[in-house]
């Protein structure tokens, strides 16, 4: 009777291969299985591998913790570029009921329409790239109410418009890269002398605002590109007390007046610095 019962259990493991093997949680599953229908289900060279009889944390794209087997990653880059809106081009929003979700990435994609603004009230995000798409509208205010607020925020090469939301001042990413879009107005709410973000970049945009009334990180900061704007003013000698600072980028505007004088800033040389109104100063020409 033992080896019967034996053989019968070990049959039921080879029909059914997936019933002792499910790692991926059920809430996490049925989400992700509606943000592909909601993708208008993509043929199987964007979604290879999401078949709803597999275990979801063996998804290409698609990775989970270890110990909590909850989905924390999710990346969808293809090679035939998934084209569409993000969802929710319908509603309800299924990426917000991924809860432990960590890490989103949908760039190098041909996404089209604007960025729902459902997608900052995922609650564990802490990195999110929509980069090189072709997203258009602003971006939504309610991004600055990430519940994270080092979240890491790459949007670059888009046809984004409008003015940079002030509510992300309440932010302090880690990185910040909104480069290559059309936006207008100021920058001043990614700025401040006691933030902790490490990178921002803004250059190729329509950004026109006062320089010389920014401060700047100064603890943190490594790179900061503005060049290819319509910035005016000076640079300001606040940012000489950058510790940090490795990368920096303000061509192409139209700024004035000296080069604040420090090491620091004549590390760089003077395409740095070049294409501007009246710029001078080392490493530029001096003033006259």
């Amino acid at each position: 009777m033992e080896t019967t019962f034996n053989l019968c259990f070990l049959s039921l493991l080879l029909v059914s291969p997936f019933a002792l093997s499910e790692l991926c949680n059920p809430s996490d599953k049925k989400a992700l299985l509606q943000i592909k229908k909601d993708f208008n289900n993509p043929n199987a060279a964007v979604f290879p591998s999401w078949n709803p009889d597999m275990d979801c944390c063996d998804w290409n794209g698609v990775q989970c913790d270890a110990n909590t087997n909850r989905v924390n990653s999710l990346t969808i880059i293809t090679d035939d570029r998934l084209s569409g809106q993000i969802p929710p081009a319908v509603v309800p929003d299924f990426f917000p009921q991924l809860t432990s979700l960590e890490f989103l990435d949908l760039s190098f994609n041909n996404l089209s329409g604007r960025i729902p603004s459902s997608l900052s009230q995922i609650p564990s995000l802490v990195s999110l790239r929509l980069d090189r798409n072709r997203l258009t509208g602003p971006i939504p205010d309610s991004f600055g109410y990430f519940k994270q607020k080092n979240i890491g925020l790459v949007l670059s090469h888009n046809q984004l418009s409008g003015r940079i939301p002030a509510s992300l001042a309440r932010l302090e990413p880690e990185r910040i890269n909104l480069s290559r879009n059309k936006l207008v107005g100021d920058a001043y709410m990614l700025f401040g002398a006691n933030k902790t973000t490490q990178q921002i970049d803004v250059s190729r945009n329509m950004l026109s605002f006062d320089l010389s009334k920014a401060e700047f990180p100064t603890s943190n900061l490594i790179l900061l590109d503005l060049n290819h704007n319509q910035i005016y003013g000076n640079i300001p000698q606040q940012i000489l007390a950058v510790d940090f600072l490795q990368i920096f980028n303000v061509s192409y505007n139209q700024l004035c007046g000296e080069i604040p004088q420090g090491e620091r800033l004549q590390r760089f040389d003077n395409t740095t610095y070049f294409h501007n109104k009246c710029l001078c100063g080392s490493p530029l020409p001096s003033c006259k």
